[in-house]
Parts: C-alpha cells; structure tokens; sequence
C-alpha cells in the first residue's frame, strides 16, 4: 500500500516511559513471560516498514514488542531494508531473521526469532500454485478465477525441542470493497486452506504442525463473510478469542489471524491481541485524536499484534 501521510507535527515523547506503559500494558492484556516448555508466536502487520521515515526511538518501541515473542511473522516490510535492518539493531543478539524477495506492492514477508529457542530446518520457500492447478482453486458462487497470489505465502520451518513446525506468513490481496476484489481475496485465502490441508494429508510432509498466520484481509471472522469461509473451507480453526480486540487501530476490523490446522487446537494454550494503542502517547491522545491516530499510522502502525502460546 502507499505510505501513509507523514504528520505535518512534531511530538516529542520519553522512548523509556513509552516501553514501560508497554511492559505495564503487557502485563494488563496477559501476555505471558518466556518459558522453556511453551512458545510464544505473534504476527504484526508493521506500516509500510521501511518506507515510512521512523525515528530511532520508534524502532526501539517497536523491537521491545517483538522481543517478547520467540517467533514473530512481519508484513509490509518494504524492499527497502533500511526498516527492518534498524528493528533489527535494537533486538538482543539472539533474535535472528530470514525474509523474502519483494513480491506484490514491492512488499518482503519476514520472519523474526529467538535462535536460543528455535532452530531454523531447511525448508524455506514461497508457496506458489502452478498454473496447471489453478482449476482446483475455486468457491461456490464465485465466477473470479484464480491467477495465482499477488504476495505469495511465506514458509519457513523451525525445529522447538523434539518437533518441527511449519510457519506461513501472509498478506492477502487487499484491493477495495468490489465484488471482483473481495472474490480475489477468498479464492487466496482458500488456496491457502488448500495448500494445508494437502501438506495434511501428504506421506512427503516435512511437518504436519502448520501455522499460518498474517494479514488476511478479513473483515469479520464470522460465519458468512466470504474471506473468512474461504480460509475455514478445508479445516483450518483459529483459536478461542476470550475478548473482543479488533486487529486493527481503528476498531471495527479483524484482518489479522492466526490459523492452524485442527490437531493444534488444544494446544493453544493462551491468546490475545496486543492493543498497544492503548498504552502509547496518552497525551497526544487526550490532546487530539486525529493526530494521536495519524502519528501511529505513520511511526508505528496500523494494526495491532497478534499471538498464541504454544505447548506440544
């Protein structure tokens, strides 16, 4: 997407006050501390990183976030690394990452862990459908065809203790609100579902414990919406949500998900969405809305994180 409007305002803050109302926030919204026996994963669409023009203490703000993660899927990283490379300076030396080639809206899909925690294996690739099978991806009362993803999938394995897990990043087309987008989206969210569940069902798997997890362009995820039914058509569940926090700043959509095939379910044992939107800048917020939403949008972003707590 284009960067968004650089405010025309300049808001001086304390970078150390604004981590700590975000560890105290952390504290308010569960997200539980590392432990050996679990993994904690979190997707975060980040703005347009790297093309919007961050200061050093936002990318700080931004890495404390991350680090609270052992494994974290980044969307909207720009080809321009100049983003990704100063999150990535802030981050303690264990945190590693593997990303992508630019693809759609010249956008790398990226992948940041904690290689004390996680080993990465050798599978690595984009998911791609060849032509021949685009007949496969198809929906009932959809006349759109499949031509293949404007972003393709992200896959990279990690090995936690004794079992490897398959982790897919994605950024599903956008587009707008028409009939002929909405109908692109699903049939790439379905192709997703699609590709999970064959990996199921194969003797060749590298690994059955599949997460797929990003920005799916959902509006609700609720029953009769066609993006969300399109994802669910092969099986794939997403977890439990105890409280409704929309994924994105402005409240009223459910873009990001994390979905995973059925034989995870009871393993989640913890999820949520981190609204660090409500920890941030208070006083820009009481002073003025409309900048306190325009500056997040540009210096942070605007969508929210989110995660699970993992135990096999």
């Amino acid at each position: 997407m284009p960067a968004f409007p650089k405010p025309n305002f300049v808001y001086n803050f304390d970078v150390n006050q604004e981590i700590q109302n975000l560890i105290n926030h952390k504290t308010k919204r569960n997200i539980p501390e590392k432990s050996d026996d679990k993994l904690l994963i979190a997707t975060w669409n980040i703005a347009n990183l790297g093309l919007q023009k961050r200061w050093n203490e936002h990318y700080k703000m931004l890495a404390e976030i991350i680090s609270w993660f052992d494994v974290i899927a980044i969307q909207e990283a720009n080809d321009n690394l100049e983003g990704l490379n100063n999150i990535e300076l802030e981050l303690p030396n264990h945190y590693d990452l593997v990303f992508s080639d630019a693809g759609g809206n010249n956008e790398r899909s990226v992948f940041i862990f904690n290689n004390k925690k996680v080993d990465r294996l050798q599978l690595v690739a984009e998911i791609s459908i060849p032509p021949k099978d685009y007949r496969h991806i198809k929906l009932k009362d959809v006349k759109s065809k499949f031509s293949g993803f404007d972003r393709n999938p992200y896959l990279c394995s990690f090995q936690w203790k004794n079992h490897k897990l398959i982790f897919i990043t994605v950024h599903s087309f956008f587009g707008s609100e028409k009939k002929v987008d909405v109908e692109r989206r699903s049939l790439e969210a379905y192709a997703i579902s699609r590709y999970a569940d064959l990996r199921k069902n194969s003797k060749y798997a590298f690994s059955k414990n599949i997460i797929t997890m990003g920005d799916f362009n959902i509006p609700k995820v609720e029953k009769g919406d066609q993006t969300y039914d399109a994802l669910m058509n092969r099986g794939l569940k997403l977890p439990d949500h105890s409280t409704q926090i929309y994924s994105n700043i402005n409240n009223d959509k459910q873009y990001d998900q994390i979905a995973f095939l059925p034989s995870l379910k009871s393993k989640i044992k913890a999820n949520g969405v981190f609204d660090f939107d409500s920890a941030i800048f208070p006083d820009l917020w009481q002073t003025n809305v409309s900048n306190f939403k325009k500056y997040l949008k540009y210096y942070i972003s605007d969508h929210r994180t989110m995660w699970i707590q993992l135990e096999l």
